[in-house]
C-alpha cells in the first residue's frame, strides 16, 4: 500500500494539491518541533466558551486542536461554559433569569436546570468534538470525585443614599474553595482528556453553578498547568490605543486594573489569570477564540494571538 493510498483513508484530511504544497506543510510541522519539545508531557488547561463554542466550523476545529495536543504528548484539560444553552433551556421552561454584576441569580429550580444542561448535553457535545477527531475525551462535572469543592459566592452592594453595604443573595452561585485533582490525574494517566462542566459541590452536598472562567483558573492552579488558555470573544487585553498587549506581568496587570486601562468584563478575566498563576500555573493567556486554531497558534508559533500573563 502506498503512502498516498494510506493517507486517503484518514478522515477529514484535505488532499495535497502538489509537491510545493506538501513541502510547505512539512515546513510548518518542522517549525513546530521546538514548541512541541517545550510542552511535551505538560498539562494545558483550556477554557472553552464564547463564539468558538457556538460556531460550527470553529467548534469542529477546536475538537481537532485538542485531539492534536494529546496526540503529540501534551495533556489537555478542557473546562467549558454554556451560558447561551442555559438561557435557551430556561426560556423553553419559561423560567425567568436575573443577572447581577454579570452573574445569574440561581435558585434551586434553576440550578437543577443548569446542572442538567452543563453536565448533560453541553458536556457530552464538547467531549464528542474531541472524540470525533481521534482522541479519547471523557465528560465529567466538578462534582465528580469531589473535583470542585465550592462555597456560596457572596457579593455586596453599597446603597448610594445610605452608604450602607448590603449582601446580595445570588442563590446557588458558587466559587471554588478547594480543588481535588485526583480524578483528573486518574483520567490523564489513562490517556484520556477530561472535559469539565463548571458545577461544584458544597459541604452539605448542594450543587453550585460556577463561572467557567473561575473554574478553569482554579483547576489550572491546582494542577500546576504550564498554560491556562482562556478563549474569549476579544483579541486579548488592549492598551489605551486599542492595540493588543502581548505580555503582562502580574504587577503591571494590577496597575492597569487600578488605573482603569483594564476595565469592564476584562477585569474578572485578568483577575482569574492572576489567581491561576498565583496558585501554581506557570502562565495564563487570554486569546481570541474566534480565530481558527487559536490554541495551536498560541502554543506552537512565535505569533501567539493573545495576551500572556505571568507572575
Amino acid at each position: 500500500m502506498t503512502s498516498k493510498t494510506h493517507s486517503s483513508k484518514l478522515p477529514d484530511v484535505p488532499p495535497v494539491v502538489n509537491a510545493e504544497e506538501a513541502q510547505a506543510q512539512a515546513a510548518i510541522l518542522s517549525s513546530a518541533l521546538p514548541f512541541l519539545r517545550r510542552y511535551a508531557g505538560d498539562t494545558i488547561v483550556v477554557k472553552y466558551g464564547g463564539h468558538a463554542m457556538g460556531e460550527g466550523k470553529l467548534a469542529h476545529a477546536f475538537g481537532y486542536d485538542i485531539a492534536l495536543l494529546k496526540l503529540v504528548g501534551i495533556n489537555p484539560i478542557v473546562v467549558h461554559g454554556g451560558g447561551p444553552q442555559i438561557s435557551a433551556m430556561l426560556d423553553r421552561l419559561k423560567i425567568r433569569s436575573e443577572f447581577i454584576d454579570g452573574l445569574r441569580v440561581t435558585d434551586q429550580q434553576m440550578v437543577d436546570v443548569i446542572e442538567m444542561v452543563l453536565s448533560g448535553s453541553v458536556n457530552k457535545q464538547v467531549a464528542e468534538l474531541i472524540n470525533r477527531a481521534g482522541a479519547l475525551a471523557v465528560g465529567i462535572s466538578g462534582k465528580d470525585g469531589g473535583l470542585i469543592q465550592a462555597r456560596r459566592l457572596t457579593r455586596t452592594k453599597r446603597d448610594p443614599d445610605s452608604e450602607i453595604e448590603k449582601v446580595i443573595d445570588l442563590g446557588f452561585v458558587g466559587q471554588p474553595e478547594k480543588i481535588d485533582p485526583r480524578v483528573l490525574y486518574a483520567l490523564l494517566g489513562a490517556g484520556l482528556i477530561p472535559v469539565i462542566a463548571p458545577v461544584g459541590v458544597g459541604a452539605d452536598g448542594e450543587t453550585y453553578n460556577i463561572n467557567a472562567d473561575t473554574a478553569a483558573g482554579a483547576i489550572a492552579g491546582a494542577v500546576h498547568a504550564s498554560r491556562l488558555l482562556m478563549l474569549t470573544d476579544v483579541p486579548g487585553v488592549l492598551d489605551e490605543n486599542g492595540k493588543l498587549i502581548e505580555e503582562l506581568s502580574a504587577e503591571e496587570a494590577l496597575r492597569r486594573i487600578a488605573d482603569g486601562s483594564i476595565s469592564g468584563g476584562m477585569i474578572p478575566k485578568v483577575e482569574t489569570c492572576l489567581e491561576a498563576v498565583r496558585k501554581g500555573a506557570k502562565a495564563a493567556v487570554i486569546l481570541d477564540g474566534r480565530v481558527p486554531h487559536s490554541c495551536l497558534l498560541e502554543l506552537f508559533t512565535r505569533a501567539g494571538p493573545g495576551t500572556l500573563i505571568k507572575a
